[in-house]
């Protein structure tokens, strides 16, 4: 049958595949937030196990952000809500990205201090997660020492802690703007 203004063409297989409009939903931009924490996780793994650049205390609390970040990501994209339920992963999103974020500030900052202002090597995360309290140990840690002072690595002249305060800013505000503004399905408004 010929194609008329009244009846579309019938586009077989393209019909049945997934259009970028149909993606547009906040179940897959959860998914795309997780995906992101994956890649970054990824990254550092890969910078610890073959470039052999030994993480800090701080780049650890990063991981740690990065991870809770992908498990808010994660629930959100399983219970996949609508309505407020999506505001409040959006908000947790958004809160969780900001504590990793402040962290990676935090390391940026102590990256930037002068030389004679950089704190002293202190013990190793291990010994102090085994002999002072939680708090004594989060203390001491967003403090810094000086091995979270050397640059070990940078591309585009930014550090590593630096690309995770960018990655992570994007991903709070993706998943707070995801969460609030796009439909939970396809269809729904």
């Amino acid at each position: 049958m010929p194609w008329t203004s009244s009846s579309p063409p019938d586009r077989g297989l393209a019909s049945a595949c997934m259009t970028a409009t149909d993606l547009m939903t906040r179940r897959y931009a959860n998914l795309a937030g997780l995906l992101a924490c994956v890649a970054m996780m990824g990254f550092a793994l890969y910078s610890e196990y073959v470039l052999l650049l030994e993480p800090c205390p701080l780049c650890v609390f990063q991981r740690m952000a990065t991870i809770g970040l992908g498990a808010v990501f994660l629930l959100a994209f399983l219970h996949n809500p609508a309505g407020r339920g999506g505001r409040v992963y959006g908000v947790l999103v958004f809160a969780t990205a900001a504590a990793g974020a402040g962290i990676a500030g935090r390391h940026v900052w102590v990256q930037n201090l002068p030389a004679d202002e950089v704190p002293a090597c202190g013990a190793g995360l291990d010994y102090l997660m085994n002999t002072v309290p939680l708090t004594e140990v989060i203390r001491e840690v967003l403090t810094g020492s000086g091995e979270c002072a050397e640059l070990k690595w940078s591309f585009l002249g930014l550090s590593m802690p630096a690309w995770v305060l960018i990655c992570l800013t994007l991903l709070g505000l993706f998943g707070l703007i995801a969460n609030f503004r796009l439909p939970a399905r396809r269809g729904a408004g």
